[in-house]
């Protein structure tokens, strides 16, 4: 990914706030949109100025945010023995790949952006390092978002062959499979020579310039996985929609005993001659049915912060190349760092229409009191 600088006009202080990492495709030419030294007074180091302090400050309770959240999702998962199962596996996949993310990929881009001219001082080993951890564990994260997608859709349409055996045996290789094509991804320049990420001379670390590796790496990483998600969230739109229809038009039968009945999805007041009393009935949606609503509003608020905080990075991405013009360095970082941030909402999505996630964490907190 192309490092950005954040540049405060008024004050003239520059602050870098761009990352080689998760950057899947880079600018044509490897050419930085900074200006030499980080726009700083020659022979000067730039003060830091309030705005600068607190974007640091914002991005820090970031990174610490994520990490805590996803640390706390996996080790509810460990301990409560109930989430020994699908679909909690992917759940702790997604948390895993997320970690990794907020540990090692978001703290050294951190310290990069804030390094005089954006330079990499951490070596060529230790860069080689950080762009393939930056690059699997993105990738990972993304896939993990389109496996739990699956999931949920197989689980709505096809909740009688989808047991729980075949959704084990789906789970698993959906998890094998996401780790497998993001290590492949991030490993690729390394095992192939596609590419060299560290640049000794103006001493830079960025995802490999190659524009054959930069389109098979995008369209793995981030088009790919989109197409799934969209897919998904259509065919669960049209399960949901032609059930509502049948709902409707479907003819209650009569019981034997006289009744009274209210609007289909309200009470039923039923009077019993043998039995003095009322009995009440409820004709609303079974068990199943509001399990399967929360399933698909979960899907579509993941797969909508998903596309929210991804494609405005990956559309830059790739439209840059092809006009030959390049975004304003201020708006690559805000990319950036929107395109991290998806790795601390997902836990927050996934474990809010999940009560049991709520009992265990209140059970985790009280059994350590």
């Amino acid at each position: 990914m192309e490092t950005a600088n954040l540049t405060v006009a008024a004050t003239g202080v520059a602050l870098p706030l761009g990352s080689e990492a998760c950057s899947i495709s880079p600018s044509p030419g490897g050419v930085s949109g900074s200006t030499p030294g980080g726009a700083a007074l020659p022979g000067r180091e730039p003060p830091f100025s309030v705005f600068t302090v607190l974007v640091v400050t914002l991005l820090v309770l970031l990174i610490a945010a994520t990490f805590l959240w996803n640390l706390l999702v996996l080790v509810t998962i460990l301990r409560v023995r109930a989430f020994h199962r699908v679909p909690h596996n992917l759940v702790a996949s997604t948390a895993v790949s997320d970690v990794l993310v907020a540990a090692l990929v978001m703290p050294l881009s951190l310290v990069s952006e804030l390094s005089a001219g954006r330079r990499w001082l951490l070596g060529r080993s230790l860069c080689h390092v950080w762009i393939s951890f930056d690059v699997l564990c993105c990738t990972a994260s993304i896939w993990n978002v389109a496996a739990i997608a699956l999931d949920r859709y197989w689980t709505i349409t096809r909740h009688l062959q989808y047991t729980l055996r075949t959704r084990r045996r789906a789970s698993a290789l959906m998890i094998a499979l996401t780790w497998a094509l993001s290590a492949l991804i991030a490993l690729a320049p390394l095992l192939f020579g596609w590419g060299e990420a560290y640049d000794a001379r103006r001493q830079r670390c960025q995802v490999s310039q190659e524009p054959s590796y930069a389109i098979f790496s995008t369209c793995g990483a981030f088009y790919l996985p989109l197409g799934v998600v969209l897919f998904v969230y259509w065919k669960i739109y049209k399960a949901a929609k032609l059930r509502f229809g049948r709902r409707r038009g479907a003819v209650l039968p009569l019981p034997a005993t006289v009744q009274v009945k209210e609007a289909p999805c309200e009470a039923k007041m039923v009077f019993t001659a043998r039995r003095p009393g009322v009995a009440f009935q409820m004709s609303g949606d079974s068990w199943r049915e509001q399990k399967e609503k929360r399933a698909a509003v979960m899907v579509g608020i993941l797969i909508g912060v998903f596309v929210l905080c991804w494609i405005p990075f990956f559309l830059a991405e790739l439209i840059s190349p092809l006009c030959a013009c390049s975004l304003p360095p201020i708006w690559k970082s805000i990319f950036l760092w929107l395109g991290y941030s998806n790795s601390f909402f997902n836990p927050l999505i996934y474990t809010a229409f999940n009560k049991n996630y709520n009992n265990a964490f209140k059970s985790l907190f009280s059994k350590q009191r």
